[in-house]
C-alpha cells in the first residue's frame, strides 16, 4: 500500500532520499524545489490521478490551502514545465504530469504505509474464503482482485519462478532464435517460458534435447537438473580423456593445434593398422560417440540455463510501450 506524503510535513530532505538516485532525478533544480512548487506539483498529479484531466491555475488556486493568485501559480507551473515535470496537451489547456513527472512524484512524494487493522482483517478473511485447496492460478487471481479492490486501481500480481520438482520438459521452436520451454511440475502445474536460442539450433535437436532431459530430470528442479547434466558431462569428459590418451600412447592418434592457440584436435592416423586392429576400430567409434555426447551435454546445460532465465511475463513501462505512453 502507498500513500501520498503531505509536503507541509516534509522537509526539503525528502528530495535527498535514496529513492531519488535515478539519473533522471539528479538535476539540481529538481533537488532544490521549494515547498510551494512541490505543493502545486503534487496537486496537479493528484488531480490527474483522480480524473485524468488537465488542471489550470484557476482551479489550483481554489484547492490549494494557501492563498495564491492564478498568476503566481502560472509562474510556478511554467517553472515545472521547464523542468519537464508537466506539460500542456493543448495551448489553451491546463497541465498534465509527464512520464518523468509521475516518476518524480512516486519517488519523492510516495512512501510505504502500514495496513490498517480493518484492511488486515479483510485480507485474512478473503484468504480463508479462497480455501486451502486452491490452485496457484486461483490464488494469484484472488490476490490480483484483492489488490485492485483495496487500491481502487488495476492490480498486477507477479509470481516468482518456483523451484519445483519437474516431471517433464519440452522445447517448442517458435522462430529460428526463440523457443517455448514448457515445464510440467510433479504436482501437475504447467509453466511456459520464452527462451532465446543459440544460432543454428534445429527442431530435431530441440526434440532430442527434450528426450534426453526427460530421462534425467524427473523429480529434480531446473537447478538440480543442471547439476546432474554437468556431472554426466564430467564423466563423459573423463572417459574421453582416458580413451584419447590411450590412442595417443598406442600411436594411433595425435593431438594437434593446441600450440597455435586454437582448440586442440585429435587426429587419427595409421588407417592400415586400424583395419587390422578390431579393438582400435571400436575405440575410435567410441571416441566419436563420446565427442558427440560431450557436445550434446554442453548444449543441454545451455538450454537449461536459458529455461531458468526465460521470462514468463514481460512488463513495459511508459514510453517503452506505445500503447501505454503517459506523455503522448
Amino acid at each position: 500500500m502507498t500513500k501520498a506524503v503531505d509536503p507541509n510535513s516534509q522537509s526539503a530532505a525528502v528530495l535527498q532520499s535514496p529513492a531519488l538516485q535515478s539519473p533522471a532525478l539528479q538535476s539540481p533544480a529538481l533537488q532544490s524545489l521549494d515547498m510551494r512548487s512541490r505543493d502545486i506539483f503534487r496537486r496537479i498529479v493528484d488531480s490527474y490521478l483522480k480524473d485524468g484531466e488537465p488542471v489550470g491555475s484557476r482551479s489550483l488556486s481554489r484547492i490549494l490551502p494557501s492563498s495564491l493568485s492564478p498568476a503566481t501559480i502560472r509562474n510556478v507551473m511554467s517553472d515545472l514545465e521547464h523542468l519537464g515535470l508537466i506539460y500542456a496537451p493543448h495551448i489553451s489547456a491546463g497541465r498534465l504530469p509527464t512520464q518523468a513527472g509521475l516518476r518524480f512524484f512516486v519517488d519523492a512524494f510516495m512512501e510505504l504505509g502500514d495496513l490498517s487493522d480493518e484492511e488486515r482483517r479483510t485480507i485474512e478473511a478473503q484468504v480463508r474464503a479462497s480455501g486451502s485447496g486452491a490452485t496457484l492460478e486461483h490464488m494469484l487471481i484472488e490476490a490480483s482482485q484483492m489488490l485492485s479492490g483495496m487500491s481502487r486501481g488495476a492490480g498486477l500480481v507477479l509470481a516468482a519462478k518456483n523451484e519445483v520438482a519437474l516431471k517433464h520438459i519440452e522445447f517448442i521452436q517458435l522462430e529460428p532464435t526463440k523457443a517455448l520451454a514448457v515445464l510440467v511440475s510433479q504436482n501437475g502445474d504447467v509453466e511456459n517460458r520464452v527462451v532465446d536460442l543459440p544460432a543454428g539450433i534445429t527442431v530435431s535437436q530441440l526434440h532430442e534435447a527434450s528426450n534426453f532431459l526427460n530421462a534425467h530430470i524427473r523429480g529434480r528442479t531446473l537447478a538440480e537438473a543442471r547439476i546432474e547434466i554437468a556431472r554426466i558431462k564430467e564423466e563423459t569428459k573423463a572417459a574421453l580423456d582416458t580413451l584419447s590418451q590411450d590412442l595417443v600412447e598406442k600411436g594411433l592418434a595425435v593431438w594437434a593445434g593446441a600450440e597455435s592457440g586454437l582448440p586442440a584436435r585429435l587426429i587419427v592416423r595409421g588407417r592400415a593398422n586400424l583395419l587390422e586392429n578390431v579393438t582400435a576400430q571400436a575405440d575410435i567409434e567410441l571416441l566419436r560417440h563420446l565427442f558427440e555426447d560431450l557436445e550434446t551435454q554442453n548444449g543441454l546445460i545451455q538450454l537449461l540455463d536459458l529455461a531458468e532465465e526465460g521470462s514468463g511475463v514481460r512488463i513495459f513501462i511508459g514510453s517503452a510501450n506505445k500503447q501505454f505512453s503517459l506523455s503522448g
